[in-house]
């Protein structure tokens, strides 16, 4: 399939300059792309024996790369590469290269860079078989330290720190046809470029070739690691086939339990979750506030998203007694911020949960979808900016939401309990600080679908510093609903947008 560049449509304003100096930059890998693109997909054989393919996670985890064997190690660089061995999951090896002065070269695999615990494997491990994934470590959290602060591990997946931080939520290179009817396709990237790094830099230089049965694609990541780190991202697609739904900078998280949720799975932790909320900033200026939960079914709840400022996956809840876990630190988790580069035109940002019983299984996916599919022969830019961050107070000024709760029982016997469900919903922050008296601050609310709002109540909530809403709905009888609420004070919108589905 041909890719001329009359039908070329870019979603996001790109870099004017490369970021990097060398001689082989992301132009190159794009015409790798666009060419592969014109070929038949072919899928990608697995050369990893089957003693490796056959692990199981705990006898996988005892394969470990020496930590002295890091690349950039023994020369002081500000950065560093340990890689991951093939095996387990890991089936399918990337090829892994080097740039260094405008040079390119394939990064040989080397078996004894590694340990092998108990298992027999030394001198069994080819050494044509390439690497699974790499890490990278910096001085993230100390100046004299090399903390891990980012991985790319398996199809598009990829992850990353800010200081302080603790692994949770995912990000993917590419999303299609997520959870629809007939199947997820999964890209996956084969081939990585890494720029070396020069003394004294605070930013790393990651190519990535995709591939995958519709599409093809060249990306590139700037990562600069800090306080939040960032990832500028810039991505060129070639379709081989029309997509149906194009999944942008998907996410992907868990959430298996939280102040809302009546089931706790007899687990001792009273909330379990890497992130508890979707934020959405419309092109208006809107801010939307959807809190997660753990779906009793898939459910897809799609908001609309034309020009979309951004959007992300958050952790808000930072107190360790509502986790109570030592070992995973969930109060510590990363929230994820996507800022498109430019205008991303007509879409929407779809959420998709799934039920799960497990906590280390993924069930919340996020992603912008285009409005115009993308079809066979046509390529696409779009670039955007990843904000692995603490608080997410740092992109909104006035008040968020700091817990939702949802009651459907009666044990106090009100009668006007009876017959409702309610929605508590804490809002902290911003103005509300210094507004404190009953009637400064007004809730607006509303609900579509079935069912009706029969009353709410707002009042200070003297424990928080902000002010709780409580609305009584009569729930819908077979239905479904669509609430949301703000806060205002006259004209001025206080607060971000409440938006919660019933049934959850």
């Amino acid at each position: 399939m041909r890719h001329p560049l009359a039908v070329l449509l870019t979603l996001g304003l790109l870099f004017a300059t490369p970021l990097s100096a060398s001689a082989f930059g992301l132009d190159d890998v794009a015409r790798q792309a666009e060419q592969l693109a014109n070929k038949p997909h072919v899928p990608a054989a697995s050369s990893v024996p089957e003693f490796l393919a056959s692990l199981d996670y705990a006898h996988y985890r005892e394969i470990r790369f020496l930590p002295e064997q890091a690349l950039w190690l023994k020369e002081r660089l500000p950065f560093q590469l340990q890689f991951f061995h093939p095996g387990h999951l890991y089936t399918r090896p990337v090829q892994i290269h080097l740039i260094d002065n405008g040079k390119t070269r394939r990064l040989a695999f080397q078996p004894e860079a590694f340990e092998y615990g108990s298992l027999p494997f030394k001198g069994r491990v080819p050494t044509d078989i390439g690497y699974a994934g790499f890490r990278i470590h910096t001085a993230l959290n100390a100046p004299d330290g090399m903390d891990e602060t980012a991985v790319f591990l398996g199809g598009t997946y990829f992850r990353a720190l800010g200081r302080g931080q603790h692994y949770g939520l995912s990000a993917r290179g590419l999303a299609i046809d997520t959870a629809e009817a007939r199947g997820e396709e999964f890209p996956a990237f084969t081939d990585f470029w890494i720029e070396k790094p020069a003394p004294g830099s605070t930013r790393l230089t990651v190519l990535a070739l995709m591939d995958s049965p519709s599409l093809t694609g060249a990306y590139r990541f700037v990562i600069e690691p800090g306080r939040e780190t960032v990832m500028q991202v810039e991505a060129r697609l070639y379709a081989r086939a029309a997509v149906g739904k194009l999944g942008v900078a998907p996410l992907t998280s868990m959430f298996l339990h939280g102040e809302a949720t009546g089931n706790t799975f007899g687990d001792y932790r009273p909330e379990e979750h890497d992130s508890d909320g979707l934020l959405i900033q419309a092109q208006n200026g809107e801010w939307l506030w959807r809190p997660l939960e753990n779906a009793p079914q898939i459910r897809i709840n799609r908001f609309a998203a034309d020009h979309v400022r951004g959007f992300g996956l958050m952790q808000r809840d930072r107190a360790f007694d509502h986790y109570q876990d030592l070992e995973w630190r969930y109060q510590d988790r990363p929230s994820l911020w996507i800022e498109p580069s430019g205008d991303w035109g007509a879409g929407a940002v779809e959420l998709v949960r799934l039920p799960s019983d497990n906590s280390t299984l993924d069930n919340i996916v996020a992603y912008w979808t285009p409005a115009q599919p993308l079809q066979a022969g046509q390529a696409r830019t779009l670039g955007y900016r990843m904000r692995w961050l603490r608080d997410d107070g740092a992109l909104f000024a006035g008040a968020r939401v700091i817990a939702t709760r949802l009651s459907t029982s009666n044990t106090e016997r009100l009668p006007e309990n009876q017959g409702v469900v309610r929605y508590l919903v804490d809002f902290a922050g911003g103005a509300l600080e210094r507004l404190r008296k009953p009637g400064e601050v007004e809730a607006v609310s509303s609900l579509q679908g079935a069912g009706r709002i029969r009353s709410q109540r707002l009042e200070p909530n003297p424990h928080t510093g902000g002010w709780r809403l409580t609305l009584f709905v009569e729930p819908p009888a077979g239905g479904t609903a669509e609430l949301r609420a703000f806060l205002k004070r006259g004209d001025e919108v206080l607060s971000e947008t409440w938006s919660a589905a019933y049934p959850p």
